[in-house]
């Protein structure tokens, strides 16, 4: 059964022990990556987060492609005991989706508004990231694991070659999910009212 939205916001976290299952169906997940994409708000309205989604033997092919890149551009030490597993893990997941960012509708409101010119851009990584997080409590209501990386931009190159992504695509993060097969670390938290302060209650 899918938990509430209000359950899967307070339950989301990063859980790395995956399996190459799914816990929903393909048009099931696209229906929830539609969603996200439709009703994600945006600077000024410019939608300009684009989702690129692989699964079963596309994400596997992905992170052969890491695998690959950062076995030839990282210290061996450091491949062996970081990145080795830590690939080995994500590949062993269903699936990733890419987030990447177009400026193509962002150049429009520049011009239009200058003054907000070193704004925007950043504005839209806002949006960008506003698109990760709905997605990842999205998926976890749906009882499927995600954990949020940052491999970019180590193998940018050779997944726009790979999936032919636009050149001026900018990537920002990669959602590997799959079917939890263990829970998340413990978490610590700072004490909230170091943290959230209210005023005029």
């Amino acid at each position: 059964m899918t938990k509430s939205i209000s359950d899967s916001f307070k339950d989301r976290r990063t859980i790395y022990a995956l399996t190459n299952e799914s816990t929903i169906s393909d048009d099931r997940l696209e229906e929830l990556l539609t969603d996200v994409v439709l009703h994600t708000p945006s600077p000024f309205n410019s939608q300009t987060s684009r989702l690129v989604v692989l699964l079963k033997d596309e994400h596997q092919k992905l992170w052969d492609i890491a695998y690959e890149v950062a076995s030839s551009t990282v210290p061996l030490e450091v491949f062996d005991k970081v990145y080795k597993p830590r690939i080995a893990m994500f590949r062993a997941g269903y699936g990733t989706v890419l987030f990447y960012e177009d400026p193509a509708p962002i150049r429009p409101l520049e011009e239009k508004w200058p003054m907000l010119k070193d704004k925007l851009p950043q504005w839209s990584e806002h949006a960008n990231a506003m698109h990760q997080y709905a997605l990842w409590t999205l998926l976890e209501a749906e009882g499927l694991g995600c954990s949020l990386q940052h491999y970019n931009p180590m193998f940018d190159d050779r997944i726009a070659e790979q999936w032919k992504v636009p050149a001026d695509w900018s990537l920002k993060a990669q959602l590997v999910f799959g079917k939890p097969i263990g829970g998340p670390r413990e978490k610590t938290s700072e004490p909230v009212n170091q943290r959230l302060f209210v005023h005029g209650k």
